[in-house]
């Protein structure tokens, strides 16, 4: 990830930002507009909101494309939560602890959290790159929906 992340440096806090691990679900720009906007480059204002406020909303991105260090050490935080598979409506499996294994056996990079595709469109398999919005990917509980 280190090399693929873009560092957005504010006071006392540094966002980093993978968007090869993007899964587009929306929570930043959703609950922190003064710090991730959309459609604008660059779209990050690490300045934005105090520390507390930027650390709620990245912790809460589900595929890990963001993450935070905090200004005493360059390492991304990580809030360890345990094992979980998350189910949502017309959205990737959101995964958190768990690591995945390729069709050969092979073990991806350690992340805690990360996101699987469900629609089949990804150019990232086995990881969700939001090519589920561009299809308009639908799936309700017990059984996906055609359009």
């Amino acid at each position: 990830m280190a090399d693929r992340a873009e560092q957005c440096v504010g006071d006392g806090i540094t966002i980093h930002d993978d968007r090869s691990r993007c899964a587009h679900a929306g929570v930043c720009t959703d609950e922190l507009g003064a710090v991730f906007k959309l459609g604008v480059e660059p779209w990050i204002d690490a300045k934005g909101a105090p520390v507390d406020e930027i650390i709620r909303v990245v912790s809460a991105c589900p595929s890990g494309a963001l993450s935070y260090s905090l200004s005493d050490s360059p390492e991304p935080v990580e809030n360890l939560a345990g094992p979980s598979i998350t189910v949502a409506s017309d959205a990737p499996l959101a995964v958190r602890g768990l690591t995945v294994v390729a069709g050969d056996g092979e073990e991806y990079d350690a992340h805690e959290r990360r996101t699987l595709c469900r629609c089949g469109g990804s150019r990232n398999k086995p990881f969700c790159d939001g090519s589920h919005w561009y299809m308009g990917f639908k799936h309700e509980m017990g059984g996906v929906v055609s359009e």
